[in-house]
C-alpha cells in the first residue's frame, strides 16, 4: 500500500523561436505558423485520456513548460486553462506557472496570461549581457529581460521568478556577479541561479566552447551564494533561492516524490496508486506524431528495486530534512532495505540523521553523485 503524495500537472508547448545551442530539452524551432487551437485541443484531449489514472485526486499546482509558452497567445492560454479546469479538480490556492522568454513577451499580452489563471511567470533571462546572450542563442537583448521583470513586477502576481545561468563561456567573476546583481535589483520572489553544463546532442556539445574552469565555477557559485544570501534570499534546491515563502510550490512537488501529470510533447508524468504502483509515463516527441493523436509512446511500471534511488535522486535536491515516513509511505518499502547504504552515507559525513528524519550536508552537496550513487 502507498499513501498518495500531492498531484501536479505539467503541460509542455514544444516551440521556440530559435533552439537555444545548450538545450537539450524536447523544444523544436518554429516553421511557419504556430497551431496554437490545434495543438491546445490535442493538450486537451491527452489530459481526458489520463484521468482514469488520477481517479478525482485534486491538482495542487499546474506548470507550463517548454519550448516557449509565450508564443501561445492568451486566448489560446484561456483555452487551455478553461479546459484543464473543466476536466480537474483544481486546489483554490494552485499555482499555476508559465515560462516566458523575454522576446516573446509585452505588456497586454502579460496582462491577458493572469486573466486566464496565470499567477505565477518565470522568465527566462539567462544573463544581462548582450555578447552573452548572443553566444547563448538568445533571441532578446539585456533591455527586454529588464522590461519583462518589471511587467511581471506590476501584475502584482502570487510571484515570479528569475532564470539566470553562470560559468558561461569566457564569464569571468565580476560579469558573473554583475548579472546576479542586476537581478536582484529587480526584486524577483525568486531566482533560479544554475550552472551551464554541456550535454550531448546540442550544438554546444559538438562544438564546446570555452567555460570558465572548476576553481573559476567554485568561486562564482561561492561568491553568488553570499551574494543571493545577503539580499534575503534563501537555497531551497541545489539551483533555487527564494525570499521565505515564496518557493516554487510545483519544483517543491517534484523532488518531494509527488505526484504529476505530464501532456504535451515529450512530458514526463509520475503516478502512484493505493494499491503500490508507482506508474512513470513518457508522451510521444515529436510535435508531428503528437499532433497526429499519438499521445502515449511509454509506461513503465518503478520496480521496488529502483525506487530508492528514484526517491533519492529527487530528495536530495532540496536542502530541507526529509521525513524518514516519507520513504515508507511513498516507496511502500521498509527503512531497513536501505539500511546499510544509509550508514554508509552518515559514515562518509554525506547526511545527518536524527529519530524523524534525514539531511543532507555541505560535503553531501558537494557529492551529490557519489551519494545517490549508493543507492542503485
Amino acid at each position: 500500500m502507498l499513501k498518495l503524495p500531492p498531484l501536479s500537472l505539467y503541460v509542455h508547448i514544444p516551440w521556440c523561436v530559435q533552439k537555444c545551442p545548450y538545450c537539450d530539452f524536447n523544444s523544436h524551432a518554429l516553421k511557419g505558423e504556430l497551431p496554437q487551437q490545434e495543438y491546445v485541443t490535442h493538450l486537451l484531449t491527452d489530459l481526458q485520456a489520463d484521468l482514469a489514472l488520477i481517479n478525482g485526486r485534486q491538482v495542487k499546482s499546474i506548470f507550463i513548460g517548454g519550448g516557449t509558452p509565450s508564443l501561445l497567445d492568451a486566448k489560446a492560454m484561456q483555452s487551455l486553462l478553461d479546459g484543464i479546469r473543466q476536466r480537474l479538480s483544481l486546489a483554490a490556492d494552485a499555482e499555476i506557472t508559465m515560462e516566458a522568454n523575454p522576446g516573446t513577451v509585452e505588456a497586454e499580452r502579460f496582462s491577458q496570461y493572469q486573466q486566464a489563471g496565470i499567477n505565477r511567470i518565470s522568465i527566462g533571462v539567462q544573463s544581462f549581457a548582450a555578447d552573452k546572450l548572443t553566444r547563448l542563442g538568445r533571441i532578446h537583448g539585456p533591455e527586454e529581460a529588464i522590461q519583462a521583470a518589471c511587467l511581471a513586477s506590476a501584475l502584482n502576481l502570487r510571484s515570479f521568478n528569475l532564470d539566470l545561468m553562470h560559468g558561461l563561456p569566457d564569464q569571468s567573476l565580476e560579469q558573473a556577479l554583475s548579472d546576479l546583481q542586476q537581478a536582484i535589483d529587480l526584486f524577483p520572489p525568486h531566482i533560479s541561479w544554475y550552472q551551464l553544463t554541456i550535454e550531448p546532442n546540442t550544438h554546444f556539445g559538438s562544438c564546446p566552447p570555452v567555460l570558465p574552469n572548476d576553481d573559476a565555477l567554485w568561486e562564482i557559485f561561492s561568491e553568488g551564494h553570499q551574494l543571493l544570501n545577503k539580499a534575503g534570499y534563501q537555497q531551497y534546491e541545489i539551483s533555487g533561492y527564494a525570499k521565505p515563502g515564496y518557493q516554487c510550490q510545483h519544483n517543491l512537488n517534484y523532488w518531494r516524490f509527488g505526484d504529476y501529470l505530464g501532456i504535451g510533447c515529450g512530458a514526463h508524468g509520475k503516478i502512484s496508486f493505493a494499491d503500490g504502483r508507482i506508474l512513470r509515463t513518457m508522451k510521444t516527441k515529436h510535435p508531428r506524431g503528437y499532433l497526429s493523436g499519438n499521445y502515449l509512446y511509454q509506461q513503465k511500471e518503478v520496480n521496488q528495486p529502483d525506487r530508492p534511488f528514484e526517491f533519492f535522486m529527487n530528495r536530495f535536491r532540496l536542502l530541507e530534512a526529509v521525513p524518514r515516513q516519507d520513504f515508507i509511505d511513498y516507496t511502500g518499502l521498509a527503512e531497513n532495505v536501505i539500511r546499510r547504504q544509509l550508514d554508509n552515507a552518515l559514515e562518509q559525513g554525506y547526511i545527518t540523521e536524527t529519530k524523524l528524519s534525514w539531511q543532507i550536508t555541505e560535503q553531501g552537496k558537494l557529492f551529490l553523485n557519489s551519494l545517490l550513487t549508493l543507492f542503485l
